[in-house]
């Protein structure tokens, strides 16, 4: 059974920085790719970034291109995200999220570009960010 747990989020001031944490259990993550994704209140929830397990390719959103990093630690089976100079429409829950890479001919392939939520088939809990102005 796999399990995301998140943690790491709080009140930041703007330009503060806050690193998000996400605990993967449950088995092998090699051949997942694993994303960060926010929801503000009243908005659709929206990609941040993703890194492939494996090799470590990662991809971000415009929005945080430049102040965001997302790594992980293979002995640790967690996912990070540094987020720096953070700005008040940073403010919204940051979910962790994991999708398995490996399916047949013709169904999800990975590429390196911005993904959807419907892409992932695991999701932590989220945990809320805000940045004060």
């Amino acid at each position: 059974q796999v399990q995301l747990v998140e943690s790491g989020g709080g009140l930041v001031q703007s330009g503060g920085s806050l690193r998000l944490s996400c605990a993967a259990s449950g088995r092998s993550f090699s051949d997942y790719v694993m994303g960060w994704f926010r929801q503000a209140p009243g908005k659709e929830r929206e990609f941040v970034a993703s890194i492939m397990w494996r090799g470590g390719d990662t991809y971000y959103a415009d929005s945080v291109k430049g102040r965001f990093i997302i790594t992980h630690d293979s002995a640790k089976n967690t996912v990070y995200l540094q987020m720096n100079n953070l700005q008040p429409e940073d403010t919204a829950v940051y979910y962790c999220a994991a999708r398995y890479t490996i399916t047949p001919p013709g169904g999800f392939q990975y590429e390196s570009r911005e993904m959807y939520s419907y892409e992932f088939d695991f999701w932590g809990q989220g945990t809320q960010v805000t940045v004060s102005s």
